[in-house]
This record gives C-alpha cells, structure tokens and sequence, in this order.
C-alpha cells in the first residue's frame, strides 16, 4: 500500500514512520498542504493521509480520483473540511474520532487558568525583570459558573476538571447524554449565566457563528471565552468588537477562523497580513495558541495507531468502523449493517 502523506510536520514522521515499517506501508511524507495545486503529487497512490487544515473540496477529489486514490485517511477527528458529496461512491473517507479526549480538555483548561491569572503576561513581564503585578488580578474559579457548548468526550472531561475547581457546571447539546452529572440549559441561558464559556462541538452549517454579536451581548462583562474545537464557531468580528467595547473579560483561542495559512507554520520572519488575526494578538485579555490541544504524546501516538489500523482495515477488506459519509445519518450502506458507507 502507498501512502501520500500531506501537510507533514516533524513530529508526523516520529509516530507514523515505525507503524509504516510495521504494516510494510510505502509512504511519501509531503510537507505541502493537500490542495487543488499539489493534489497531483498523489498520483499513483492508493491513500491520501490528510490534516484538519487541507483542502479536500470537489476540484481535489476530481483529482485525487482520476489519479487512483482509494482512500482519504483522515489524521483527525474533524472533518468539516471535506466535501462528501464529491467524494461519495468515488473515495471513501475514515477519521480519528477519539484520540484523546484529555489532551483537548487540559489544554482548554489550560487557557482558562492563564487567562484567568494572566500568565502569559505574567511571563513576558519576568523574563524583562519587572516584577510588577499591577493588571494581573483575577477572578477565583471556585463558586464560578463553567458552561460548554457540546457535551461529548471533551466536553464531559472539561466539565470534570472545572468541578475539581469548585464550579457549577452547565451545558448546551442538541442532542444531551443520558443521567448526566451536569445541568443542561438552553444556549441563551448558557450565554447569559456563565463565567467561562467553553466550546466542544463540531463545525457544522447549524454551529458556524454560533458565537455571535448577539450572544456575546448576552455574556457577563468579566467572562471568558474558550475555543479549542474549530475556529469558525466564532465569529471573528463581532469577538472583536466585544473585547474592544470590554463587553467580555477575555478570550482563550486555540483556533481561528482563518487559520489555514497560519497556523502549524513558522511565519516569525514575515509580516502578519491577516489584520484579524493580528488585532486579535494585540489583545492584552487574548491568549492565541495555534491549534495545539491535541498536541500530547498519548494522542499523536493513537492517532498515527488508529490511522494505520483505518488504512489497514481498508487494504484487508475489513469493517471501516470509523468511516464517514454524508449519508451517515441517513441511508448510507454501513447504516444498513454493511461494512463500507458504499
């Protein structure tokens, strides 16, 4: 089996390349991102192994396609940047859905703390010697109201870290889970009534700006604003207008809506062009990371496990028990008891 790999970073090699020696998988590591220009290197290639920020629309999978490809092997749980419709009965498509849960919680976590205390400011002012701690206060944590947006692996693990605070714990889903330990609210209450506000849903046509004007003139003036799960859930102007107005305390963002071009890349020695993104860094109550809550050694080295065992499931005519398809919800062939969604 021949594998193009796309959008590599060094730390892609260092979990994959041992799995591939395993399998006896022939793979071609592509620092490129996948897209209507470099879709091409994939010719003669069964699988394309994909990140969360390539580029698989129809034009790219008419290409990938007509050069053989069988199979697009997601190395992510998110998959809102495929078109199904294109890649239906031509490609079949498999994703992480689970790799771990802790590491996107503790890092949503982890922005909560440091903005709440604001680290971040904290160590630059150190690092020059000044041991001043005017403009540093926060709030405490314990007695506060923690409200997420999805309620799924990461957002139940986030809710049990921000008991161990002492929080009250609220939540939105459209779809709840069974007996919880956590009070479900509607999405204007949960908006109105938190203290830090989370989000660990999907990106999907109903979530897109689901953070909007509207909701964040509901929020408290002292709360903040945590996104680890995709960028477009926010609308970006309007979060703008809300710190500058100081109608919110403050922002914790592990993802951006544009971040294609940015994040993952060393950029350093360039001139930031998304006039956005850079009004967003210059934010004293914003803390940027860039796309980073998955980054822990326990979920890279199950994410390159579960995409081998995807591919290799594939290669064997096996089960593809982590396939999607736009049908999924619907009438797709693997809803019927097949192995494949075609």
């Amino acid at each position: 089996m021949k594998i193009a790999f796309f959008d590599t970073k060094p730390y892609d090699r260092t979990w994959t390349e041992p799995l591939s020696v395993k399998y006896g998988y022939d793979i071609k590591f592509f620092e490129h991102k996948l897209n209507a220009d470099t879709a091409v290197l994939a010719s003669g290639y069964g699988v394309v192994c994909a990140f969360v920020n390539d580029t698989i629309d129809n034009d790219v999978i008419d290409i990938l396609y007509k050069a053989g490809v069988k199979l697009i092997a997601l190395r992510c749980a998110g998959y809102n940047n495929v078109d199904f419709k294109s890649a239906y009965g031509r490609i079949n498509v498999v994703r992480v859905p689970g790799y771990s849960p802790f590491a996107v919680a503790e890092h949503a976590a982890a922005l909560m703390l440091s903005l709440n205390r604001r680290i971040h400011r904290a160590y630059v002012r150190t690092r020059d010697n000044n041991f001043s701690i005017n403009g540093l206060m926060g709030i405490d944590l314990n007695g506060k109201t923690a409200g997420i947006v999805g309620t799924g692996k990461i957002g139940q693990v986030f809710l049990d870290i921000c008991r161990g605070f002492g929080m009250r714990t609220i939540a939105f889903d459209p779809f709840p889970v069974e007996n919880p330990d956590f009070e479900y609210v509607s999405l204007n209450d949960l908006f109105e009534k938190s203290d830090v506000l989370s989000l660990h849903c999907p990106l999907l046509p109903d979530t897109k700006h689901i953070v909007n004007a509207d909701r964040l003139a509901m929020m408290k003036s002292e709360s903040l604003l945590i996104n680890t799960s995709r960028g477009a859930l926010v609308d970006t102007h309007a979060l703008i207008e809300a710190l500058k107005s100081g109608k919110i305390g403050g922002a914790g963002l592990d993802v951006y809506e544009e971040e294609e071009e940015y994040f993952f890349e060393d950029l350093s020695n360039e001139v930031l062009l998304d006039d956005d993104l850079a009004r967003l860094l210059s934010f004293p109550n914003v803390l940027v990371t860039s796309h980073q809550g998955f980054f822990t050694r326990e979920a890279m080295q199950e994410i390159a496990a579960v995409t081998m065992k995807n591919i290799h499931a594939f290669e064997t005519d096996g089960v593809l028990e982590n396939e999607v398809c736009y049908r999924c919800d619907t009438n797709c062939e693997k809803k019927a008891g097949q192995k494949r969604c075609f």
